[in-house]
């Protein structure tokens, strides 16, 4: 796919201190950073008094904590869900909750968030009170079928909500209508810790805490679950979301993280001292994401509530090994959804905006990533589809800069009732259900909706690029300065730069990488590079002597030795 590089404009950075590197404070004011954001501590965290709901929702716990009720948290399967309900969890034991379960649905037999089948199962282990964690938005029958059976729901999320709010006891997520909290973009497992906080106080405020004979407890401790699922959900890194991962990766460094988050950073064979938020949403966040897209969801959970790091290891090898199949999986769906597209991929003109593709034997657990990979290669659109049973498909869909997901799948079902038979999400990824039998109409739908809202420029992908780095700036000292001013991650881009090297040696590593020595344009500097899964059929060209690279400064740590390395994003020959 080709790639438009576009170069950040130099923008006023005199409201930064004076103290920060020339660079960083640029690199800083290009992306918002106010004079108040520089420090990312703990107190500068957003109010909870301003998230509607809380409140409310902190005294339905207490109340059930002190009159003894079942209390049942109920997540979703990813690593957002599996965090979320560990905070939970972990946060209510801690305050003294002695009748605390959790529950996350199998994907395969009950979908998403708080079904009525969910309900039930929940009453047959005699719930009192429901908490939803990262779902329940936009479950009103469940929650009509758990206040049915005489229980009370606490709903907990941060999903778009859809016209109508369910019925619930208490309901906390700040994109609900009159949340005046800032943070529009925390993840569920922010929106989880915010409550546990609120309980805290709620039971303070009552001597709880005395009248049991136990400390009050410091939920700092949780913050590193918090990050790890704030990161895999690939919300926005705002402030308030970069003070809440800061913090987590802070408490991973200093040694002092749970043992499954300690098992699952082995496992990955990423150093716990170094690791940075990347670490998170490419090792860690698949492991954990791969429970829950190929088995029971459960065994994530478990690694991240485990005390003891011998059995923490043996659970996150068994994630290890789920990943594997996973990508296994995954890679054999790529290839045949990319044969099914070659035969209209070849003409760029006649390619649909919106790609919405379907396999019968496809996993229903993996599609969101085959969603993924597909839309990073032709920056368009993509939906696939997998069987799901009873005449039904279900789809996840994953989209571009300039398109809102939910808004497109909202539009469709207006104009075509009952043809989507459910639908919710984000602008970037959302997910949903149809009849299998209406495919092929909802595809020229999907298609001629897109190519409504798009325009053809948008379907080039950007690179947004911080300019030309100076040879003096190519450092060990400025990459480790770059590594620790993060943390990087969605909305908040780690710095990328772009120039012009004479390309000395380029050889094929691990099938598919390419590596590279690059010399600065004026000869001044060589530099290693690395580009993974480069385009065989252009890379290595012994022909090839100039080339215009998009890249990351990075350290490479090699038997004790640290050098300067260029992690390539994108490699053009000249």
């Amino acid at each position: 796919m080709s790639h438009k590089i576009i170069r950040r404009p130099h923008v006023d950075d005199s409201h930064l201190p004076s103290s920060l590197p020339p660079l960083l404070k640029q690199l800083y004011a290009r992306r918002g950073v106010g004079q108040d954001d520089c420090e990312l501590v703990l107190a500068k965290l957003l109010r909870p008094d301003t998230m509607k709901g809380l409140d409310i929702a902190a005294k339905i716990v207490a109340d059930a904590m002190q009159n003894q009720h079942q209390i049942l948290i109920v997540g979703d399967f990813d690593a957002d869900g599996a965090t979320s309900t560990s905070v939970c969890l972990l946060a209510l034991k801690m305050m003294g909750a002695t009748r605390v379960d959790y529950l996350i649905p199998n994907r395969f037999d009950y979908g998403y968030g708080l079904s009525p089948e969910i309900v039930a199962v929940a009453h047959s282990k005699q719930a009192q009170l429901l908490i939803t964690v990262d779902n329940g938005i936009s479950s009103i029958d469940g929650v009509n079928a758990a206040k049915a059976c005489g229980m009370q729901v606490v709903v907990t999320d941060h999903h778009l909500p859809g016209h109508i709010l369910p019925n619930a006891d208490a309901i906390v997520n700040p994109n609900q209508p009159d949340c005046q909290f800032a943070s529009k973009s925390i993840a569920g497992v922010g929106v989880a810790f915010y409550l546990m906080t609120a309980i805290r106080a709620e039971l303070r405020q009552r001597n709880w805490y005395e009248l049991q004979g136990i400390e009050q407890p410091n939920l700092a401790v949780l913050l590193d679950i918090v990050a790890l699922g704030t990161v895999a959900d690939v919300v926005s890194l705002d402030p308030n979301n970069r003070i809440l991962v800061q913090a987590g990766l802070q408490r991973v460094r200093a040694g002092r993280c749970r043992p499954g988050i300690t098992a699952l950073l082995e496992v990955a064979k990423r150093d716990p001292s170094k690791i940075v938020a990347a670490d998170f949403g490419f090792a860690v966040g698949p492991r954990l994401n791969a429970a829950g897209r190929l088995d029971e969801m459960a065994l994530g959970v478990e690694t991240l509530l485990c005390d003891d790091i011998m059995r923490a290891r043996r659970m996150a090898a068994e994630l290890d090994g789920l990943n594997q199949d996973r990508r296994d999986i995954e890679a054999g769906m790529q290839q045949e959804a990319l044969k099914s597209l070659q035969t209209i991929a070849l003409d760029e003109a006649t390619l649909p905006w919106g790609l919405a593709l379907f396999q019968p034997d496809w996993h229903q657990g993996v599609i969101g990533i085959l969603a993924s990979r597909i839309k990073d290669r032709y920056h368009r659109p993509v939906i696939a589809f997998a069987d799901a049973g009873n005449g039904e498909i279900k789809g996840s869909a994953r989209s571009i800069k300039g398109l809102h997901m939910r808004d497109v799948l909202e539009r469709i079902n207006t104009m075509h009732p009952g043809m989507i038979i459910k639908f919710g999400g984000h602008a970037m990824a959302a997910g949903l259900s149809l009849k299998a039998g209406a495919l092929d109409t909802f595809k020229q739908v999907y298609d001629d909706v897109v190519r409504d809202i798009l325009d053809y420029e948008q379907l080039t992908g950007e690179l947004m690029s911080d300019g030309e780095l100076v040879a003096a700036n190519m450092t060990l000292d400025t990459a480790f300065m770059l590594r620790n001013a993060g943390p990087w991650g969605q909305s908040f881009e780690e710095p990328l730069f772009d120039g012009f090297f004479n390309v000395v040696q380029q050889r094929i590593v691990g099938e598919k990488h390419l590596k590279l020595l690059l010399e600065t344009e004026c000869g001044q500097l060589m530099l290693d590079g690395i580009a993974f899964n480069v385009d065989m059929q252009t890379w290595p060209d012994a022909t090839i002597k100039q080339a215009r690279v998009v890249y990351k400064l990075d350290v490479n740590e090699f038997r004790g030795n640290q050098t300067v390395q260029l992690m390539v994003e994108h490699i053009e020959p000249m």
